[in-house]
């Protein structure tokens, strides 16, 4: 009997996109339910000890935390995305980690107050990227031809430069040329455009004005 998955999500988080792109890479119907992270629902809090997104419900039993989700996918769904060989499956792992710090990264970018604490979190984002590029060796996804997680997981991390790339004090992409190739590769792939609404882009910029930190201060001098 088919599992009854439901995804509870929230319309700007990253980490339920990866799920969303697992999801869909492998033709899997679920249920999706978006909720207000500014005001929880009871019933939310008592699925998730950590009260973050998403949280994936199988059969009424719940699965919190992105990777842990995607693991469960692929040990019980078909068409895998992890590579078949043990060593560079856990190759693979290591970079969904570090996509996973990288959106950490972001995340203290649009945080900072200062210029100054903006420019010293915009250069460690670059080091992280910089690393990354020296990892592309293939094309069109990470590991070559075939799809896998770590495109699943890196997608809503470049998803964000679609709207900080219109920041003229950021600039990531001038001297990665291979990363820049695969992030616009994972751009036009269906599941990752599926993976947030059509008004993420414009949902996103509100977020990050309303935070009314430094990058706040940069997009509203740029309209």
């Amino acid at each position: 009997m088919p599992q009854s998955l439901t995804l509870i999500s929230h319309h700007l988080c990253p980490y339920v996109q990866r799920a969303i792109i697992a999801l869909k890479e492998k033709q899997i119907p679920f249920e999706r339910i978006d909720i207000d992270l500014t005001k929880k629902p009871n019933w939310f809090l008592e699925m998730s000890p950590l009260g973050k997104t998403p949280i994936l419900n199988v059969d009424d039993e719940c699965i919190f935390e992105s990777i842990v989700i995607l693991e469960y996918l692929e040990e019980t769904q078909a068409n895998p995305l992890h590579p078949i060989a043990p060593l560079q499956r856990a190759n693979n792992r290591s970079w969904i980690e570090f996509s996973s710090i990288i959106l950490n990264n972001i995340a203290s970018l649009y945080s900072a107050q200062s210029k100054v604490e903006f420019e010293k979190k915009l250069e460690i984002l670059d080091t992280k990227f910089n690393h990354l590029e020296k990892q592309i060796v293939k094309t069109p996804y990470f590991n070559g031809e075939k799809f896998s997680l770590v495109d699943a997981s890196f997608a809503p991390v470049f998803r964000y430069f679609d709207n900080l790339d219109e920041i003229n004090e950021i600039d990531i992409w001038s001297n990665k040329p291979r990363t820049l190739t695969w992030r616009e590769e994972l751009s036009t792939r269906p599941s990752v455009k599926a993976a947030v609404s059509k008004n993420y882009a414009a949902n996103l910029k509100n977020f990050l004005i309303n935070k009314e930190t430094y990058l706040s201060n940069l997009i509203t001098s740029q309209k």
